[in-house]
């Protein structure tokens, strides 16, 4: 029996993240966590639900709202489960380039792309409620044939083919059932931000550094990017905190130019940074792949702001990273992130999710989960970063132990909100809002 699509709703919902200046950095000083939120609606007798969201930081989120509700109207209500699931890439390719019109303002970037993905990671979170698995686990249990009819190799193919997925997907199948019993018992390595916003005190920021490092956390991320000697200055605070076995990452935000990154970065050097990452216009492949060189043996880290699998590909290319930040919110969904994930296999550069935000740490802990256990069959130089707040809101919070991310364990892609939160924060007319 099938299940048919009868409705979407997508509701602007914002959190005052500005007011404590959570989340605050070089480039985005005053954000307001928001998330346009999508809910599918089913004929199904069990009532099941998907629900997925995109991310934005305040204004603009209206737009992804409406946008939702164009491709909706378009691709989605009356779409049954099964046609869909199908041949789940042939169905991405169709939501994104199916109508010239709503794809001219993309395309495959910006608020339609954002949009795109809402609905489609709604999609999968219904998929694995009908299955009764987590996202993580649909996705470890498939086929490798089953994996690549998900992708949409449309100007991939120069670098990898299906056929090329299939036998790498395959060639790490020995191991997957002793790499799922390691995650269950022992998680997947993370980061904390907690510590490091721009807006933070110096002393509040050495205050939650301590505490991370008494918390279990081995890596720590630093924001910089808005003054060079604060940086310098929060640094040396951040490694008295942390010693020198613990790694300490850097995050410009996009804020400097290309010579102006490698100038900071050098004096930056001193405090043994694992990474910089967004040193330069996300955009900018070129600049990147010339700051990493100049810059060595400091890595390079970028994509939550790549807009979609060609623009990865072509950092791939032109060797331009050493970690790759896909954002499960930004790129069009769950589809287009196991395309490059498939691809940074090929390249052998680890995949480090984009978190933060409003649920994209819900989402990444599926991604980072799967592509150990089924694709990178490594930790080597892989964590997932994770951000303390905003949590509370989901029916099933993360679950950190002593610096692990522990599997989710409810079916779905973990970004099913509270009732209660949703109504509380919805914009303008929330409790939150009026108050």
């Amino acid at each position: 029996m099938s299940t048919t699509i009868t409705r979407v709703t997508a509701r602007d919902i914002r959190f005052p993240t500005s007011k404590s200046l959570d989340g605050s950095d070089a480039m985005n000083a005053t954000s307001d966590y928001s998330a346009t939120y999508v809910t599918l609606e089913t004929d199904s007798s069990l009532g099941l639900q998907g629900h997925g969201l995109t991310f934005t930081i305040g204004r603009g989120n209206e737009l992804c709202v409406e946008a939702v509700k164009s491709l909706a109207k378009l691709f989605v209500v009356g779409r049954t489960l099964e046609d869909i699931t199908a041949n789940f890439g042939a169905y991405w390719h169709e939501i994104v380039a199916g109508d010239c019109q709503l794809r001219w303002v993309g395309p495959e970037k910006g608020v339609i792309h954002l949009a795109t993905a809402a609905i489609i990671n709604a999609i999968w979170d219904l998929w694995a409620k009908q299955a009764g698995k987590p996202v993580w686990k649909l996705l470890v249990d498939m086929s490798p044939e089953e994996l690549v009819r998900c992708v949409d190799f449309t100007y991939l193919t120069d670098v990898l083919t299906p056929e090329e997925a299939i036998a790498l997907l395959r060639r790490v199948e020995p191991g997957k059932a002793a790499r799922e019993r390691e995650m269950l018992e022992q998680g997947f390595p993370g980061y904390t931000t907690a510590a490091g916003w721009l807006g933070y005190s110096e002393e509040k920021m050495r205050t939650l550094a301590r505490a991370a490092v008494a918390d279990g956390w081995t890596h720590l991320k630093q924001k910089v990017g808005a003054d060079i000697e604060q940086d310098l200055r929060r640094a040396r605070i951040l490694r008295e905190e942390l010693g020198w076995d613990r790694k300490l990452m850097m995050d410009a935000n996009q804020t400097w130019d290309v010579d102006q990154a490698v100038e900071n970065m050098r004096k930056l050097a001193a405090f043994d940074p694992w990474w910089i990452e967004e040193p330069t216009s996300p955009d900018d492949v070129l600049g990147h792949a010339e700051i990493r060189r100049r810059i060595h043996p400091i890595g390079v880290a970028t994509g939550e702001h790549a807009h979609n699998r060609v623009m990865f590909k072509q950092f791939f290319q032109a060797k331009a990273f050493d970690f790759c930040q896909l954002d499960p919110a930004r790129l069009g969904g769950l589809n287009e992130v196991l395309a490059v994930v498939l691809m940074a296999a090929k390249f052998g550069v680890p995949v480090c999710p984009h978190g933060g935000g409003v649920g994209l740490c819900q989402y990444s802990q599926n991604i980072v989960l799967f592509d150990y256990i089924a694709v990178a069959a490594s930790l080597e130089n892989r964590v997932l970063e994770y951000v303390d707040h905003l949590h509370e809101n989901f029916v099933e919070p993360i679950v950190i132990r002593r610096g692990r991310y522990m599997p989710p364990k409810l079916p779905g892609y973990s970004v099913t909100m509270k009732e209660q939160s949703l109504d509380r924060f919805a914009y303008p007319h929330g409790a939150e809002w009026i108050s």
